[in-house]
């Protein structure tokens, strides 16, 4: 059995914090393990069928094949479609393979950008991989999938009809590498439909892991070539599309350009043609063929003005689908650019000072953390924010400053395996500088803040992508970044990465990570006194003058708070969850002094609720709940917040009188614990675990 959500997300945590999930250490994806796996294929001499994705129809998905045809697919193993199958033969090249039905040509471009990068591409296709030794019919690959390093197994069954391989194919017939990763891919987006249509830099950031840079094309900096060239010159991958026609059809234009497609940037050259110096650039479509037709194409009579040595090395006549285009007509027919590397180092050219890299996940929950973009100032303040200072550059380094200085990307998480399935929010992020008066703040800016201060930096538009990213440059100082979704409460869970030259440093600033000295709130004077209290315990108390769990049940329903609670009253199980949390003698039950205690806490609580209730509904809404909390003397994170939304929240998102009782009891003692254990310091990854599993069950 699979460990339930929480702890889940905290093992996830942990292992991340442990390295694993690294590009070195790779998470199991759906914990499948290929050690394993080979070991007992190979003891019981079987061929490995893998059973969460399995060779028959729901792998290849729907929409790409006509019924008629879907009946005619068989899956077959390369050794019954060829007599000798090899996974790679002479080496990897971009020539080694053509699309095929899917329409998958987004990932295929980016394999082309991939095969000139050895480093990257053995990161995601590990070449100790053979038909041979050890075969048992199992392969495996790498990617990066939001945040974490997966290796995914599968087997070699590949669908065919008449023996011929219906989605991607090696040139040479007895290669396979190219079939294989393409079917782990398909695994990982859900089918291979789920394949269809894409952008480069979708898969070119699940083979890096990296860091990716959009540009378009329709107003491209000035420096692009010089741009484009260093990026070729590192270990950078490069992908790019055509605008899409008039339907969804990738129609030929006369020009030999393939609308709605994506292509490779496979290099990128500077020549002399009768006496200037002419920029161009090098791409490749992934079918293996339609070429650009125009100026500088294979057949163009552009070649012969230029020296024989440039035209032998660049010039390569055949119908491959590679070609070369000047980088005006690039920026002409194209519309964007995709620049993914593992460190963007060659932006300034300068080896000598490194790009230093923050990542962060979180999430935005409706009611609690999800406030909308800046259009709802009332409630943008409850989006998750991070406050970053950057300090000035080296002297070294700032010589070769580019213009822009700080890179961030924020990528949504989908809620869903199946790619075709997720609905992608509309997601922007905006940049505030931290003015003087807000620099001693702890914990969330306030709406006030936001109401008074506009964005010195922010995404140009909201989109509904997996990815946004904006590169622009901030002096030195504090600031604050908020990202958020366009409309409020949208619950999705994001990746928030941001990159600087300078020296940065960056922390959720939701205000609960840190401990501080929180003064408990006064006790309300409600007109009856301890003792009075007592004497009303002694009612309903035993002979020993203690009340069990039911007993406090009729007391707390019936007396106490009768006519203040919404939903019944409290529940044995939170009764004796009081008792517990209350019971220093541990009995068991109360004595005295401990219903006091608690019977102080609870009109405590209750007169902080209804002070939260600015609604007046009776109810606490998840926006009101954290005021709640933090009245009571507490810090509290975004993630608490919304695990305690989540464990004490009814079905319509609010909070009763008794959840809300219930819930801060228990946060107060776990808070108590834990900051006496941390002893004053910041808590360990472990402790805070524990605290959250508290609160949750």
């Amino acid at each position: 059995m699979a460990p339930p959500g929480v702890c889940m997300n905290i093992i996830n945590a942990r292992h991340m914090k442990d390295g694993y999930g690294t590009v070195t250490n790779p998470m199991k994806f759906l914990n499948q393990d290929f050690q394993q796996l080979k070991e007992y294929c190979l003891i019981r001499r079987v061929r490995y069928i893998d059973d969460m994705f399995p060779p028959d129809r729901n792998s290849i998905g729907q929409g790409i094949l006509s019924p008629s045809d879907l009946a005619r697919v068989v899956w077959l193993r390369p050794s019954k479609i060829v007599p000798n199958p090899s996974f790679v033969v002479d080496g990897v090249s971009r020539f080694d393979f053509g699309q095929g039905v899917v329409g998958d040509c987004w990932f295929l471009a980016s394999i082309g950008a991939l095969t000139f990068q050895n480093y990257i591409l053995e990161q995601v296709v590990p070449f100790d991989q053979s038909f041979e030794k050890d075969y048992c019919g199992m392969f495996h690959f790498r990617f990066w999938r939001f945040g974490r390093w997966v290796d995914v197994v599968i087997d070699d069954k590949l669908p065919t009809i008449d023996g011929r391989l219906i989605f991607v194919h090696s040139k040479d017939p007895t290669e396979f590498w190219p079939a294989l990763l393409e079917k782990a891919y398909a695994k990982v987006c859900g089918s291979y439909s789920d394949m269809n249509a894409g952008t480069p830099s979708e898969a070119l950031v699940d083979f890096t892991g990296g860091v990716h840079m959009c540009i378009q094309l329709s107003d491209p900096p000035a420096d692009l070539w010089e741009l484009m060239y260093r990026a070729g010159q590192s270990r950078s991958l490069m992908g790019c599309g055509t605008p899409q026609g008039e339907t969804s059809a990738n129609t030929v234009l006369p020009n030999g350009l393939v609308q709605g497609h994506a292509y490779a940037v496979t290099g990128v050259k500077q020549v002399m043609s009768r006496g200037q110096l002419v920029n161009l650039v090098r791409l490749w479509n992934p079918w293996g063929q339609k070429e650009w037709n125009g100026d500088w194409s294979d057949e163009s009579p552009l070649w012969q003005t230029v020296s024989p040595q440039d035209r032998e090395m660049c010039l390569a006549v055949g119908d491959d689908g590679e070609f070369w285009m000047t980088l005006e007509n690039f920026c002409k027919f194209y519309s964007d650019l995709d620049i993914c590397c593992l460190c963007p180092d060659f932006l300034d050219g300068s080896a000598s000072c490194h790009w230093k890299t923050s990542f962060y996940e979180g999430r935005w929950v409706a009611g609690t953390t999800a406030g909308g973009c800046m259009n709802n100032l009332d409630s943008f303040w409850t989006n998750p924010q991070y406050r970053i200072k950057i300090d000035k550059l080296l002297s070294e380094c700032s010589e070769k400053q580019v213009e822009k200085n700080m890179l961030v990307s924020l990528m949504q998480i989908p809620d869903k395996r199946n790619r075709r399935l997720v609905q992608n929010l509309h997601i922007g992020f905006s940049v505030f500088e931290v003015t003087d008066e807000y620099k001693a703040n702890r914990g969330k800016f306030p709406a006030s803040f936001f109401s008074r201060n506009r964005p010195v930096a922010q995404t140009k538009t909201y989109l509904n992508a997996r990815e946004v990213m904006e590169f622009f440059m901030l002096k030195p100082g504090e600031y604050l970044i908020v990202p958020s979704t366009f409309s409020p409460n949208e619950t999705a869970s994001f990746i928030l990465t941001i990159l600087s030259k300078a020296e940065t440093h960056v922390h959720e600033n939701s205000g609960g990570h840190d401990h501080m000295e929180v003064e408990e709130p006064a006790p309300v004077k409600n007109g009856v006194d301890d003792e009075n209290k007592r004497n009303f315990f002694r009612q309903f108390s035993d002979k020993y003058e203690e009340v069990n769990a039911e007993q406090l049940q009729t007391i707390l329903n019936d007396q106490i708070l009768k006519g203040d609670l919404k939903s019944g009253g409290f529940s044995i199980d939170a009764c004796r969850s009081m008792v517990a949390l209350m019971d220093t003698s541990i009995t068991g039950k109360l004595n005295g002094e401990e219903f006091v205690r608690l019977w102080n806490k609870i009109v405590t609580y209750k007169d902080i609720f209804f002070r939260s209730d600015v609604s007046q509904t009776g109810t606490l809404s998840l926006s009101e709940l954290r005021n709640a909390v933090m009245a009571t003397g507490k810090r509290i994170s975004d993630d608490m917040l919304n695990l305690m939304a989540l464990r004490y929240g009814a079905a319509s998102g609010h909070i009763t009188l008794e959840s809300f009782i219930s819930l801060v009891l228990r946060y107060d003692c776990m808070y108590q614990i834990f900051s006496q254990l941390s002893d004053g310091l910041v808590m360990t990854l472990r402790e805070s675990e524990w605290m959250y599993v508290s609160m949750y069950t």
